[in-house]
């Protein structure tokens, strides 16, 4: 039987602030017009739950959605999207694949401060790789880390 007086019930969750996530879609947007396009940006807390988004008015809808689900996606395990592909190339984690809002496109990143994921930053608009390159532009401007590797081996951004 366990103890109520020493249970312990709660834990203590870091997630990213609001003005956090606002100073990120801005750097995403900075980084996107250096490269050459207009992003959608989403920014989710550690849960996954949106706390930041913007659509600039020429990008069309379905790249919100997208920069939703990788926002999602990178916080759901605290992997960059472009890892996805590998990882359910595995049959025993394939299954995964048929998630609705898994995204295994690059441009979704988890975001780490002091080691603790405190939310997920997606882009859609570009290219996988203008998309990646605008993320990791972003999180290294704002000193966030950036992950160093993926599952199953796989490398993260590289850098």
């Amino acid at each position: 039987m366990t103890n109520t007086a020493t249970l312990t019930r709660s834990t203590s969750a870091a997630s990213i602030t609001l003005a956090a996530a606002n100073a990120l879609i801005e750097a995403v947007h900075t980084a996107a017009q250096e490269i050459g396009f207009e992003a959608c940006v989403a920014v989710t807390d550690a849960g996954g739950h949106l706390r930041a988004f913007q659509r600039p008015d020429a990008t069309p809808f379905l790249a919100g959605e997208v920069a939703v689900d990788k926002a999602w996606t990178s916080a759901s395990f605290g992997y960059a999207t472009h890892t996805w592909n590998a990882y359910v190339g595995d049959p025993e984690i394939a299954p995964l694949a048929g998630h609705p809002r898994l995204m295994a496109v690059g441009g979704g990143y988890p975001i780490v401060e002091d080691g603790k994921l405190i939310g997920g930053l997606g882009i859609s608009g570009g290219s996988a790789e203008q998309d990646r390159q605008a993320a990791e532009a972003a999180l290294k401007a704002l000193g966030f880390q950036l992950p160093a590797q993926g599952p199953a081996g796989t490398t993260g951004s590289g850098a």
